[in-house]
């Protein structure tokens, strides 16, 4: 009899600070949760957690409720502040210039800057969903530090080709871009097949 080993489970830390765009931080945790052999850690702003509120009616208990393990951001402590904690990644969703300037400047002042000021000393994977427009200077040097440093910026810029009917498709869309990031598979995402050529006449038949 030959027993075959499970999958390791992989650890994700994902954090929602204060910027609009609760939505998605909360589906990349149902997402996630979707896919299976995913432990998430999670760790929400006390503006985050404002922005659930005004844009999803989500209080703190259904957020928490969609995570496996859940610190509070103020908590300097927790366990994903240390490089000794193993883990695969960690998204912002959404990411605030506030947060945004703590990271490129190296600002550990609470659990989600310090996670992430852990994710690029680790040079593990860190995705940061900067949500704002227009972009002043400091946004984009900001950017461009935590670039250099190894971070991925990645902006919730929805594609189109897929034609969405709704927020919620493009919503999906995006979050399905991050979690190819991350490197976790997904058979039901969307996915780009070329462009469709369309097949000329010939004016003689």
């Amino acid at each position: 009899m030959h027993l075959v080993a499970s999958a390791p489970q992989k650890r994700i830390v994902v954090a929602i600070s204060g910027a609009s765009g609760a939505i998605y931080g909360v589906r990349l945790l149902q997402v996630l949760r979707e896919l299976g052999q995913v432990q998430t850690h999670l760790t929400v702003s006390d503006a985050g957690l404002l922005n659930l509120q005004q844009e999803l009616d989500m209080d703190r208990a259904g957020v928490e409720a969609l995570a496996d393990v859940v610190y509070a951001a103020r908590d300097v402590g927790g366990a994903i502040a240390s490089g000794s904690f193993q883990c695969d990644g960690m998204v912002v969703a959404p990411c605030s210039m506030r947060t945004l300037a703590a990271v490129a400047h190296g600002l550990s002042d609470n659990l989600i800057t310090r996670a992430a000021d852990v994710m690029l000393k680790e040079r593990r994977r860190l995705i940061l969903m900067v949500r704002e427009t227009p972009l002043n200077l400091a946004h984009l040097r900001n950017m461009t530090s935590v670039t250099e440093m190894g971070g991925i910026i990645f902006p919730p810029l929805p594609g189109f080709y897929h034609r969405p009917q709704s927020v919620a498709e493009l919503v999906d869309q995006t979050v399905s871009r991050v979690v190819d990031l991350l490197g976790l598979p997904q058979p039901q995402a969307p996915r780009w097949g070329g462009l469709k050529t369309a097949v000329p006449t010939d004016p003689a038949a």
